[in-house]
């Protein structure tokens, strides 16, 4: 009887993000997209567009934390996109990895940038 094992056992190796990133780009999205319709339709409600207005409408506690929530998942998502990119065109380790920690860095620093400008108001 013949042997049909052809090659050896094939090792898999790599990130395995797989699900798991897809589901977070589509659950953020989805945050984003819902975020989006409503401020756009609670900016349609206002009666007047002015500074007054606008402010009026970031006072409550509410709104600025959807809006947080809704810029976390921006930051989230352009993580992943960027992650992405660094890993499919920068070969070199070192490089990757440096500009994988400086994304890092800035997405963290406009997370607590966004976070200082939203509890101003």
């Amino acid at each position: 009887m013949a042997d049909n094992n052809i090659g050896g056992k094939r090792l898999v190796v790599g990130a395995h993000y797989g699900l798991r990133d897809w589901l977070a780009q589509r659950v953020t999205a989805v945050i984003m997209a819902v975020y989006t319709v409503v401020l756009f339709v609670m900016l349609l409600t206002l009666k007047d567009f002015s500074y007054d207005s606008w402010a009026g409408l970031f006072a409550g506690t509410g709104m600025k934390i959807a809006t947080f929530v809704a810029l976390l998942a921006i930051f989230y998502h352009a993580w992943f996109g960027m992650r992405d990119i660094w890993m499919d065109y920068i070969k070199p380790v070192g490089i990757r990895l440096t500009l994988q920690v400086l994304t890092i860095v800035w997405l963290v620093g406009c997370a607590g940038y966004a976070l200082h400008i939203l509890w101003r108001v």
